[in-house]
């Protein structure tokens, strides 16, 4: 997981994190480390989908529906629509569930940055990165590949490695759930939702 974040960072992470900064007043520099942190969670509810729902078929669903790589080329427009929505939906309705919201008042939190913002944010960053993975499969990884970079380490977890990378991000040193932030990011994690859209 943590490569293909890598890697989206190194392709779109600068163009996304400027035009985001232009769109809503968050400076440049401080979007670049929330964006790392919150396409993990996008990509647990994609892990979740597909183990609950239907496998690879299940992501390729959702990635021909929602999906579309065209956004890549056009991210200004993107993000000038999503920010006039006015009841922005952190939660991307089942995909993440109640954990979008939860990962935005933290995220708001830690950045000392308005809540409603951060809301917005989630909503934001998923077209752009369905539609980078969408790119990515069809530009050779294929179904399967798109399935199995869900989960980074094989052990089918993909609960742990989030927490694990969102725990490096917020300062954190153990993948444990026990307390304290690990505890909180266990929980946050533990809500991701398997609805069917």
């Amino acid at each position: 997981m943590a490569n293909f974040i890598d890697e989206f960072m190194g392709t779109y992470g600068s163009k996304v994190s400027k035009d985001l900064s232009k769109t809503l007043g968050v400076k440049k520099s401080i979007l670049k480390q929330i964006i790392p942190q919150i396409a993990p969670l996008i990509l647990g509810g994609l892990k979740k989908q597909k183990d609950n729902h239907g496998g690879d078929a299940r992501i390729d669903h959702i990635l021909n529906k929602y999906g579309s790589s065209d956004v890549l080329s056009n991210l200004g427009g993107l993000f000038r629509s999503k920010v006039q929505e006015s009841k922005p939906d952190p939660g991307l309705g089942g995909l993440l569930g109640n954990s979008g919201f939860q990962a935005s008042d933290a995220i708001a939190k830690k950045f000392n940055i308005d809540s409603g913002t951060v809301m917005k944010l989630i909503p934001m960053l998923a077209p752009v990165i369905l539609g980078a993975l969408t790119k990515k499969r069809d530009t050779g990884a294929g179904s399967g590949g798109i399935g199995a970079l869900l989960d980074q380490d094989g052990d089918g977890s993909v609960l742990d490695d989030v927490a694990g990378f969102l725990m490096g991000s917020l300062g954190g040193g153990s993948r444990k759930r026990g307390g304290g932030l690990g505890g909180a990011l266990g929980g946050l994690l533990g809500g991701l939702l398997g609805k069917r859209k």
